[in-house]
């Protein structure tokens, strides 16, 4: 018994030093949409995402448009082409994830009214891991340098 009883303070000493697991998180930072008008089929939303722990981007919604989607670019055969991504979008531990035109987007499909230059529109980006979290995007024109 006598061993028993002097292994247990070294025990827990060892479990109290153990590295605590990273807590599954997203930051988002720099939330935008292109303009639209009243009656557009579809808005390009973008924003830069990073995961503390391996994670994914599952879901987008808005009170703004009919729904969201997750969508890639690629180039097949000199076309460009779109297409949803069902299963969600990989956020590596550690690593910065741009949405942004040309490449990984969000699609606001059915929009309920005008995406104006200089206003706002509210999105909730759901994580297979981390707390669903809801941003204020600024609707304004891409960069120059940046197509889609």
């Amino acid at each position: 018994m006598k061993p028993i009883l002097l292994l247990a303070p070294v025990l827990l000493l060892a479990a109290c030093s153990a590295e605590p697991a990273a807590e599954a998180n997203v930051t988002a930072t720099d939330p935008w949409c292109r303009p639209a008008a009243a009656g557009a089929g579809a808005v390009g939303c973008y924003v830069t995402l990073q995961a503390a722990t391996d994670d994914r981007l599952v879901a987008v919604a808005t009170p703004a448009a009919e729904r969201g989607e997750i969508h890639t670019m690629s180039m097949d055969d000199g076309v460009m082409r779109m297409r949803q991504l069902t299963d969600g979008l990989a956020l590596p531990a550690g690593e910065t994830v741009a949405l942004k035109p040309g490449a990984e987007h969000l699609m606001l499909m059915g929009p309920t009214a005008a995406f104006d230059e200089g206003g706002e529109v509210s999105l909730t980006l759901t994580f297979e891991s981390a707390p669903a979290q809801t941003v204020t995007a600024q609707i304004r024109s891409a960069p120059h340098d940046m197509g889609h």
